[in-house]
């Protein structure tokens, strides 16, 4: 087995119990990123100053310090500051801009003991489902190249799918790290909102609703992230019945494969023994194209005199969401805020009535990657955000979720099921979600043989 190919649970075992040097990881790291890299377009930059790192690390682990994550390179997506490092956005304007200090959550990586491989992709500013930026080029998914990874954390996504690393930091203010793992068939968490600091860094489009947020290969990787990110301790299993919605309230059609999966989950789920309710909110018509004004108000706010000088300088469709931001009146930015205090508090005053619930990360497995988004969803026309259906909620309501793989397509292309929890409960959400990846894995087992 490669070393590459270990959890970073392992890969911090191993190198705390000698049987890897960090100094042979981040050779290992280079040449995998060599080998995987040129077909994903994932990574924008190497850490020149890997070496170092990984000498730091063999020194802290010989002066005896417990060392966590001792050794594990990771990931960082590039809108979060790493010291010393281009960090760009994916835009043009920034393509010059070095880090002067690291984001809170980079630090306490350092702290136990990871070591930063490198930065990668994003769509620019954060602010499109795709990883596409006339910066840095298109990201292409390692399941099938010829397919998007998602957005806009599409690359930590590919580079831990691909094996470049175990573990990736990214951001989610829309999905932006539940949706592109489960186009890759990763983990990915977005806490509850401010559990793990944000910043220093980049000002944000919208305020209070982006979380800094682990992807993995596995679940334990994100409970290991998430006790350095978050000191968060194990947490336990919340108690049924869980809830599950196919369309979580908004109608929205899925894709043949994802309903029969999600499905086949749900019927899994009962013969082993779980208690599972239908229900879903009432968003009184709110979707999440009632609040994407905030998304291009706040574009506009920090980016409208650079567009006003040259629009070709972004990326068209940043251009048109900077454009539309900049036409905005008052009375339509106001009625987008009141939605999203709206769809925070139905959500909210759901999961607080039923604990757990759960509906299909996407309605849709991952699209042609030279697409902006699919033409068609369940073989309906559908708008450009109708693949983001059901990931925005949580990040107006503060909540943390879960996306987890478990199912692929009949042409095998990953389907995550996503996992939402009140409000500081994520420990217990992370338990929970123990407990039905286990019954998951059970039911597998049982149709196999």
């Amino acid at each position: 087995m490669n070393a590459m190919d270990l959890s970073a649970s392992d890969f911090a075992a191993r190198v705390r119990a000698g049987e890897l040097s960090p100094a042979q990881v981040a050779q290992a790291a280079r040449a995998r990123v060599a080998e995987r890299d040129p077909a994903l377009n994932a990574m924008t930059v190497l850490n020149p100053a890997l070496d170092d790192e990984a000498a730091e690390v063999a020194a802290r682990l010989a002066a005896g310090e417990d060392l966590p994550l001792a050794g594990v390179p990771v990931v960082i997506k590039d809108n979060i500051w790493v010291r010393g490092l281009p960090v760009t956005q994916g835009s043009r304007l920034f393509a010059d801009f070095v880090a002067p200090e690291d984001a809170r959550a980079v630090s306490r990586l350092r702290a136990a003991g990871a070591m930063i491989l490198g930065i990668a992709a994003c769509s620019e500013f954060a602010c499109k489902g795709v990883t596409n930026t006339p910066l840095h080029g298109k990201t292409r998914n390692p399941v099938d190249t010829k397919l998007t990874t998602g957005g806009s954390s599409g690359g930590p996504v590919a580079a831990v799918a691909a094996g470049m690393a175990p573990l990736a930091l990214g951001t989610d203010a829309g999905g932006s790290s539940r949706r592109p793992p489960a186009h890759t068939g990763l983990y990915g968490f977005k806490p509850t909102q401010d559990l793990v600091p944000y910043g220093p860094g980049f000002d944000e489009p919208v305020d209070g609703i982006s979380a800094i947020c682990p992807m993995a290969r596995t679940l334990d990787d994100i409970e290991l992230a998430m006790s350095v990110l978050a000191d968060l301790r194990p947490g336990i299993p919340m108690p049924g019945p869980y809830v599950w919605s196919a369309d979580f309230g908004h109608g929205q059609p899925l894709d043949a494969d994802v309903a029969t999966s999600f499905e086949t989950f749900v019927r899994g789920m009962v013969a082993s023994g779980g208690e599972m309710t239908e229900a879903a909110p009432d968003w009184g018509g709110l979707t999440g194209g009632s609040v994407m004004a905030l998304q291009h108000a706040g574009l506009a706010r920090l980016f409208g005199p650079a567009w006003k000088k040259d629009p070709s300088v972004f990326d068209s469709d940043i251009a048109g969401q900077i454009e539309t931001g900049m036409a905005l009146r008052a009375a339509t930015l106001a009625e987008a805020q009141r939605a999203s205090a709206r769809i925070g508090a139905i959500l909210n005053g759901f999961l607080d009535r039923y604990g757990i619930v759960m509906v299909p990360t996407t309605p849709c497995p991952a699209w042609p990657v030279d697409q902006l988004a699919p033409t068609e969803i369940g073989g309906q026309p559908c708008a450009p955000r109708d693949h983001a259906a059901f990931t925005p909620q949580a990040n107006h309501a503060g909540c943390p979720a879960l996306t987890v793989p478990f199912a692929r397509t009949r042409a095998g292309l990953p389907i995550g099921l996503q996992i939402m929890a009140p409000r500081g409960r994520d420990a217990d959400l992370l338990a929970t979600a123990r407990t039905i990846t286990a019954a998951l894995a059970r039911n597998t087992h049982e149709r196999a043989t």
